[in-house]
């Protein structure tokens, strides 16, 4: 039998092929699990079994406590941002309020010096730190003269010479935006959901009850699951599979459990999975960018891109 050369060379100044693969170089890839799947009875926010589901007009469902919690905390954040606005506003409008009054008071002062003797002039520049007090025969000029150094030196070491830029605060937007999708939600826009239980037709009625494997579509009465494509009427909001959807409530503009009149922007499809802590989407697929660190056979592994 021959011997595998290049399996069994382990003295090579490089790593073979089969090293390198032993070690993790290049690009590994591994699909997401279940347990790495939102499934479609949990909350965006708390990843748990929701309580009174709440549904916006993308299909992200939330409970009702949590969605509630998320909306006044983005207005007293919106709330905050407005006082502060409006602070500096009136800092500034103070600012500009005083700088004419000075102005003012300069003009007028220059004007009584011209009309009642020879007092030494004083420009808009060095006025205000040489009435304070008597710096020498040539009080004015070297006060000036320092004003302007002090003024155009661009010495960031020196803390008295160092530039200020104050902070400016934008005006902020006064809308509130959903946790998931990033689209702006009101509470108007959400609507109630209600999922139909294997045993009643009325499972979604019970808060704290479970619903991974005990809700089925009320058309078909096959059992939802996060492989199936989810429909939930917003007129109403009982949810049925996309297949019973298109094929009975978008002809018949009309719901199968309440017979409620819909139209066909009523249906929204039920987003699966979408947080930060869950894979979501069609391609549920982790990579790996492994390389060989100079002089070890260890890898560097950079983070982990879902794709």
């Amino acid at each position: 039998m021959p011997q595998r050369h290049s399996k069994n060379n382990n003295d090579l100044a490089f790593f073979t092929y089969d090293e390198k693969r032993k070690l993790g170089y290049g690009t590994q890839k591994e699909r997401l699990g279940k347990d790495s799947i939102k499934p479609f009875d949990a909350c965006c926010l708390c990843l748990k079994p929701f309580i009174d589901p709440l549904c916006c007009q993308k299909g992200h469902v939330f409970c009702k406590e949590c969605i509630l919690e998320c909306l006044l905390a983005q207005k007293r954040g919106i709330k905050r941002k407005l006082a502060a606005h409006c602070t500096q506003q009136k800092q500034q409008k103070d600012e500009e309020d005083e700088k004419l009054a000075s102005q003012k008071a300069r003009e007028l002062d220059a004007f009584d010096q011209q009309n009642h003797g020879a007092v030494p002039q004083y420009n808009d520049r060095n006025h205000a730190d040489d009435k304070n007090g008597f710096h020498g025969a040539n009080s004015v000029k070297t006060t000036s003269y320092e004003a302007e150094a002090l003024r155009t030196m661009k010495a960031f070491w020196l803390p008295s010479a160092t530039p200020e830029a104050p902070v400016r605060v934008d005006a902020p937007s006064t809308d509130t935006f959903c946790p998931e999708g990033k689209e702006k939600l009101r509470l108007k826009s959400l609507f109630p959901v209600h999922f139909t239980g294997d045993d009643s037709g009325d499972g979604g009625n019970k808060k704290s009850k479970k619903l991974m494997g005990s809700c089925i579509c009320p058309s078909c009465k096959v059992t939802l699951t996060n492989t199936l494509s989810l429909v939930v009427v917003s007129t109403c909001g009982h949810v049925f599979c996309k297949k019973c959807a298109d094929r009975f409530i978008a002809k018949d503009k009309l719901c199968l459990v309440c017979n409620k009149e819909c139209k066909e922007k009523s249906l929204v499809n039920l987003e699966k999975g979408g947080t930060g802590f869950a894979g979501h989407d069609d391609n549920l697929e982790a990579t790996d960018f492994k390389h060989l660190g100079s002089g070890s056979g260890l890898g560097l592994v950079r983070p982990a891109m879902k794709t």
